[in-house]
C-alpha cells in the first residue's frame, strides 16, 4: 500500500503563487508516475501534471506555462509550482501514482491522497 499526503493549498488572489507538496509513503518502490489532478466545484476531475520517475513531464492544456512538476526519487515527493493562479484554478488537488506510465489517465493511477484546497479569489 502506498499513502499520499499532499500540502500547501491555500487562499490566494488571483495572479499569485502556490506550491503544492505530496509525500509517498509505505510501499514506494516503483512508483513510475506522480500525479497532480483537480476537481473544482461541479465539474469532473482534470488531469493538471504529471512526472515520471525519468523526469518525463505531461501537462494539462489549460495550466501549461503556468505550473511546472518536479520530483525527488530519492525523499518520493512531487511538487507543483504554480504561477499566475486564477479563480478558475480554484478547487481541491490530488496527489495521485502509479507504477505505470498512467500519463494523463486518472483510471490508470493506483493510489491517490486525500486532497488539498486551492482557492483563487479575484
Amino acid at each position: 500500500q502506498v499513502h499520499l499526503v499532499e500540502s500547501g493549498g491555500a487562499l490566494v488572489q488571483a495572479g499569485g503563487s502556490l506550491r503544492l507538496s505530496c509525500a509517498a509513503s509505505g510501499r514506494t518502490f516503483g512508483l513510475y508516475i506522480m500525479g497532480w489532478f483537480r476537481r473544482a466545484p461541479g465539474k469532473d476531475r482534470e488531469f493538471v501534471a504529471a512526472i515520471t520517475i525519468g523526469g518525463r513531464t505531461y501537462y494539462g492544456d489549460s495550466v501549461k506555462g503556468r505550473m511546472s512538476i518536479s520530483r525527488d526519487n530519492d525523499e518520493n515527493t512531487v511538487a507543483l509550482q504554480m504561477n499566475s493562479l486564477e479563480p478558475v484554478d480554484t478547487g481541491v488537488y490530488y496527489c495521485a501514482t502509479s507504477r505505470v506510465d498512467a500519463g494523463k489517465q486518472s483510471q490508470e493511477y493506483n493510489y491517490w491522497g486525500q486532497g488539498t484546497q486551492v482557492t483563487v479569489s479575484s
